[in-house]
């Protein structure tokens, strides 16, 4: 089979063979013909040349990447419209048959919601975009299908949906083919991958992890081959530019070798380059970021968060996770005192520098250039103090320079997420807000952004459902929970699954209730045996963190003083007096800090 688009070669006379029951995932950088690839199967994009043979009555069925806007009705009528139609089938009460098939397809589409956990009344027009991914699942899932194709199937999905939809498909009996950049999901789903790189397939039957290893072998192998064969190729145009001893006949087959060789050379496919991606870090916060104290807010009657402290440090990097719908982008927008609550107070820190990816993507002007997008129509951007040209510095991004002059409207969906990605990190941040930055990403890309946030010296606050990449990027975890109660963890998703099952133990063995409470009233106690603060200490509270943040902007005028060019020509009393209360600020900073937590836990 092959075929291309507009120039771009995306399979080069490539052959695959799919047997019945496998568990078969895609897997490339976006662009390389994933979605293609699922669409020739599903009879939908005809190849430029092929000969494909399909099983004689093979029902398939899709779930597409993008959600049809024109899909109006009730969950039940929406995933009942994907039942098999049989032609033999009458309306008329006389076909006992008929009913009784009817009543079997329409009790098996109730089990099938029941599983997904769907209301079969709601209207599929007012559900969230996760949601109505479930109910396009499960209209996939109805008439049974011998091969079931999936596009990204945990897009815009909550990790509950995430795990209802493993349960699903880890018993469905028929062959599965899907594309994810869920690397938990994939591991967990697929039996065998199917790689498509530079034009060309290749099936590897293993799991994920197992693909990994052998793929990186592989590369390893091939860089090696190709340095072997560059080095002997230099070696014979070297010889060829000798001129008189290349003419004799004895070597006229060394020539024609060479001529071979520069046709293989010519011929090869280069790998496309990883992404550059890089942050600009703007100057230091103070230790403090932020901290929320007794937030609440509700919104049409419903409480949404309710009664929320938290305290931000500079360089922690926070997950935030829930359902969809629960609040996660509100809260967000509490901390960033965008919103304001309805009780309780957040404060922020000195000398933040916000910079916001918003899964909704309203920051992108549909009608305009990929570069205009970025640059607001110059051709050139600032970037960590260095000038670049617009189409270069989208280079990095992976984006050709046609690309970059494209409408924005004809990128794909993991290229969008790449261009806000692009514009995000042209600001100084020292401050990263991030909702949702993994949808649509390529593995490669994904992982890239991981290293990156790893670097990353800021604080970042992250809303997200891929576990791997929580577990990958932050050091604590804020969970949604019941009643608008947010829990706090130490660590990433894994974590918080393992801290959880240990609270779960612990309510169940009122022994160890007991203990923990025992102990806790035991540490909580002072040496007078009263826990609750007096008069001046509720002062020396109320104080503190205007002390704190006075400190903080002496410290910062510090750093600004020590980080100008001029600064060392000074007198050196003058540089040792500056340094010296520096280091003294930090000293007083920590012991500001730690009584401010103290007084602050001791503040019932």
């Amino acid at each position: 089979m092959s075929m291309g688009f507009g120039g771009h070669l995306l399979f080069d006379q490539v052959t695959l063979h799919i047997e019945a029951g496998e568990r078969v995932c895609l897997v490339g950088r976006n662009g390389e013909g994933k979605s293609t690839l699922l669409n020739i199967i599903n009879h939908t994009v005809v190849p430029d040349k092929a000969e494909i043979y399909r099983q004689p009555g093979l029902r398939i069925a899709s779930l597409a990447q993008e959600i049809p806007s024109d899909i109006f009705g009730s969950v039940f009528e929406i995933s009942a419209s994907g039942l098999e139609k049989d032609p033999d089938a009458t309306n008329g009460n006389g076909n006992r048959d008929a009913d009784e098939e009817t009543w079997q397809q329409q009790a098996f589409v109730n089990k099938v919601l029941t599983q997904l956990k769907l209301d079969p009344e709601l209207k599929f027009e007012n559900l969230s975009t996760g949601l109505k991914r479930r109910v396009l699942l499960a209209k996939a899932l109805a008439g049974a299908p011998d091969v079931l194709l999936l596009d990204e199937p945990t897009n815009h999905m909550d990790i509950e949906s995430i795990d209802l939809i493993e349960a699903l498909l880890s018993k469905f009996t028929g062959t599965l083919i899907f594309v994810t950049h869920d690397r938990c999901f994939l591991e967990k789903i697929a039996t065998r991958i199917i790689e498509i790189d530079i034009a060309k397939i290749t099936s590897w039957d293993c799991d994920y992890s197992t693909y990994l290893k052998r793929k990186a072998d592989l590369v390893d192998a091939e860089e090696e081959y190709h340095h072997q064969f560059d080095k002997k190729l230099a070696v014979e145009e070297a010889w060829i530019r000798k001129g008189i001893r290349a003419r004799r006949t004895r070597d006229e087959g060394r020539v024609r070798a060479l001529l071979k060789m520069r046709e293989k050379r010519q011929n090869r496919r280069t790998r496309p380059g990883s992404a550059k991606m890089a942050l600009q870090e703007a100057e230091r916060t103070g230790k403090l970021v932020l901290k929320a104290k007794g937030i609440s807010f509700s919104y049409d009657g419903k409480s949404v968060i309710r009664d929320f402290s938290v305290t931000v440090m500079r360089g922690d990097r926070v997950g935030i996770i829930g359902p969809n719908g629960s609040g996660k982008t509100t809260l967000l927008g509490l901390l960033l005192q965008n919103i304001v609550p309805d009780e309780g107070s957040v404060r922020h820190g000195v000398n933040l520098e916000i910079a916001y990816f918003d899964q909704t993507r309203e920051q992108l002007d549909e009608e305009r250039t990929v570069s205009d997008n970025v640059a607001n129509g110059s051709d050139f951007i600032t970037v960590n103090g260095r000038r670049r040209h617009i189409i270069g510095y989208l280079k990095d991004f992976l984006f050709s320079p046609d690309r970059a002059r494209s409408p924005l409207k004809t990128l794909s969906g993991g290229e969008r997420n790449r261009l806000l990605l692009a514009r995000l990190f042209t600001r100084p941040a020292n401050v990263l807000v991030m909702d949702e930055p993994t949808n649509d990403l390529d593995i490669q890309t994904l992982e890239l952004l991981e290293e990156l946030l790893l670097e990353y010296n800021g604080t970042l606050l992250l809303v997200s459902h891929d576990r791997v990449f929580l577990n990958n990027v932050v050091t604590s975890t804020l969970v949604f929970e019941e009643d608008g109660n947010i829990g706090e963890y130490i660590g990433g998703y894994d974590d918080w699954q393992q801290q959880k099952k240990q609270v779960s133990i612990s309510k169940k063995d009122p022994v160890k209730i007991r203990e923990k409470k025992k102990s806790a009233s035991g540490k909580g106690k002072s040496g007078s045996g009263n826990n609750k603060l007096g008069y001046m200490e509720k002062r020396e509270l109320d104080a503190l963190p205007q002390q704190i943040e006075s400190m903080e902007k002496e410290q910062t005028g510090l750093m600004e003083k020590m980080s100008a060019p001029d600064f060392y020509k000074t007198q050196g009393q003058v540089i040792a007096q500056i340094k010296e209360r520096h280091e003294e600020l930090e000293s007083l900073l920590a012991a500001a800090y730690t009584r401010w937590e103290d007084l602050e836990s001791r503040n019932i």
